[in-house]
């Protein structure tokens, strides 16, 4: 088999047959930066292991170097490679969602360099459900640590359309495949500490979470030592369009309104107005819809800022399942938040 492979602004598209993906390794190898699918965002990866690597995620991104990173293995034996006392509970979630969504924070080992974890004693890792992912991280053999591959406060890429509109040029290679279907990042739980916390919502919800483990599970506000996030999403305002996104929560039918009329008064002023609706129904949420939502919100936004709309509005959602990780995500995005 053979492949053609092209440039956009000297980044390498590769697709995802076997030359290509060889070709990847190599540069993985000898320590340059791949942009891969998984089945939640776009990652931009580099050996975990290789600091000056590491470092160039941070560069290509322009991320600040206190925003840990997550690693990404293939098999559950590279874990206790990665990570050292690793209690019962991570290999009981691994069994259950890996590969999947699902980033357990655990305490780093000597292989992982510290600026992996920002200096932290600990250390994200997970399993991604997707083949390529798989392969690359196999065929590499070394763990790829890899947060997403847009611009740093961007809207993560749920393509290789994105990763090139963020960072071609800045990067060695994108691997183009089909667009994410979660279309949100893991989630992150902390298992170092006495009790499980998720850092960061995600793609496997805390209701799953919580069938698993048999008891309730926190949901953490950040937590900083000296002022570093203890998970990548902690810290820093994420996910932005380029307008501003005012996010209206509270009461279902006053906020519905009450969207209507910031719109009107917008485009009174001239303005362009984008609508993001994303509001459900009250009573028991509806997964269903929620995953759809999920799967669509950095899609369209990226899509407004196509359109170069003046301002966002955007309704709250229910916080129910995966809808918790998308209202994380809108209010991180959001320049202003007004409850009605």
């Amino acid at each position: 088999m053979t492949s053609t492979f092209k440039r956009v602004n000297g980044t390498l598209l590769l697709d995802n047959s076997y030359p290509a993906l060889a070709r990847a390794v190599s540069i993985i190898r000898r320590g340059g930066l791949v942009a891969f699918p998984t089945e939640t965002v776009y990652g931009l990866g580099a050996s975990a292991t290789d600091s000056n690597a590491v470092n160039n995620i941070f560069l290509a991104k322009g991320r600040p170097s206190d925003n840990p990173l997550i690693v990404h293995i293939s098999s559950i034996n590279q874990l206790t490679n990665i990570a050292r006392d690793i209690p019962e509970t991570a290999f009981l979630l691994a069994e259950k969602f890996w590969p999947g969504a699902l980033s357990i924070v655990l305490t780093r080992s000597e292989i992982i360099p510290p600026e992996v974890s920002a200096g932290l004693r600990t250390v994200a890792v997970r399993m991604p459900d997707h083949k390529v992912a798989l392969d690359l991280i196999r065929m590499s053999g070394v763990p790829i640590a890899a947060p997403s591959a847009n611009r740093s406060g961007r809207p993560s890429p749920t393509s290789y359309r994105h990763v090139l509109e963020d960072l071609a040029g800045r990067i060695d290679a994108v691997i183009k495949d089909d667009d994410c279907s979660i279309g949100v990042e893991s989630t992150v739980i902390d298992l170092s500490g006495p009790v499980p916390v998720i850092l960061r919502p995600g793609g496997v919800s805390r209701e799953e979470l919580e069938s698993v483990l048999k008891l309730n599970v926190k949901v953490s506000a950040p937590l900083f030592r000296e002022g570093i996030p203890s998970s990548p999403g902690m810290k820093y305002r994420h996910y932005s369009p380029k307008a501003p996104l005012i996010l209206v929560t509270g009461d279902e039918t006053r906020r519905m309104h009450f969207a209507e009329k910031i719109a009107d008064c917008y485009r009174r002023k001239g303005q362009r107005v984008g609508i993001l609706n994303t509001f459900c129904e009250s009573g028991r949420p509806d997964l269903n819809r929620l995953r759809i939502i999920a799967s669509r919100l950095y899609r369209e936004l990226r899509i407004l800022d196509q359109q170069n709309v003046d301002i966002i509005i955007v309704q709250a959602t229910s916080s129910g399942g995966i809808g918790l990780a998308v209202m994380n995500r809108l209010r991180k995005a959001a320049a202003r938040i007004i409850k009605v």
